[in-house]
Formats: structure tokens, C-alpha cells, sequence
């Protein structure tokens, strides 16, 4: 019992630390427009800027920060 009660309590911390996917520039190859989104809208499309917080490419993910005791 005790062993399971371990175990939920690690993974209820290991969804703590989740956070949503990042926001990427995705040019098209075809027409060279530009479109913002999570993942590769298809074959035709580069990565060219991000990661951006917003869905609307606007503000930069900011770099992580170390913990206290590994700085």
C-alpha cells in the first residue's frame, strides 16, 4: 500500500511540471506565406522562427531558469 501511495505521489508531481507546447513561424515552401502554430501544418511547410508562447507568434518563450541550488 505504501509502495502505491509512492508512486501516485510521483506521478501528480511529474504532471506538475508539464507545459503546453511551444509556438512556432512555419513558412510555406510553395508561396512563402507564414503561419503560426504548434506543429507542421504538412510537407510543404519549414520552420523559420520560435518558440513564441501565444498563437499569435508574438511573445518569446523566455530561456529556462536553473533551480537555486544549481546555479
Amino acid at each position: 500500500m505504501h509502495r502505491l501511495a509512492c508512486i501516485l505521489a510521483l506521478g501528480c508531481t511529474a504532471s506538475a511540471l508539464a507545459a503546453p507546447a511551444p509556438w512556432f513561424v512555419w513558412r510555406s515552401k510553395l508561396d512563402g506565406r507564414e503561419h503560426c502554430a504548434q506543429t507542421s501544418p504538412g510537407q510543404g511547410w519549414e520552420r523559420v522562427r520560435g518558440p513564441y508562447r501565444d498563437l499569435r507568434c508574438s511573445q518569446p518563450v523566455s530561456p529556462p531558469t536553473a533551480p537555486p541550488g544549481l546555479r
